[in-house]
């Protein structure tokens, strides 16, 4: 029996037929990806550059406003702190110096109307005591 080359001749073309094809059908998808993926980023470039970069500058241009006010609000808050301390720091230098002088001016008039109050009560209770206190001590 003579091997019989002619039919594993043929199943070896069949083999490296389909191993080409296989071969030139990865290269082909290799090539499809890559030209699916150089259209997919162009689309993300031009989807970024449309959309997304001028809500970006809006954003920074919002921030950078707010940043801004917060400035100026802080430095607001801070000059009316300072003020307020200052004026109530005056108040109250203002209300020591009221609060001294009332008592230098009324201490005068307290101490007179006490030596009226204590002679008019001397005077009352001499008369209620018909003398008698006052001759005692003489």
């Amino acid at each position: 029996m003579a091997p019989d080359l002619q039919t594993t001749n043929l199943i070896l073309g069949i083999i490296a037929a389909v191993s080409v094809f296989e071969a030139l059908l990865v290269i082909g998808m290799g090539i499809g990806g890559f030209i699916a993926y150089r259209r997919v980023m162009k689309l993300v470039d031009d989807v970024e550059a449309r959309h997304i970069q001028p809500v970006v500058a809006r954003v920074n241009g919002v921030l950078d406003n707010l940043k801004s006010v917060t400035e100026t609000v802080k430095d607001e808050t801070d000059r009316v702190d300072h003020a307020i301390r200052s004026t109530v720091d005056r108040v109250d230098a203002t209300a020591q110096r009221v609060r001294t002088n009332v008592r230098v001016k009324t201490s005068r008039v307290v101490g007179f109307v006490r030596g009226v109050r204590a002679a008019l009560e001397a005077l009352l209770e001499d008369r209620h005591t018909g003398g008698e206190y006052h001759e005692a001590r003489s």
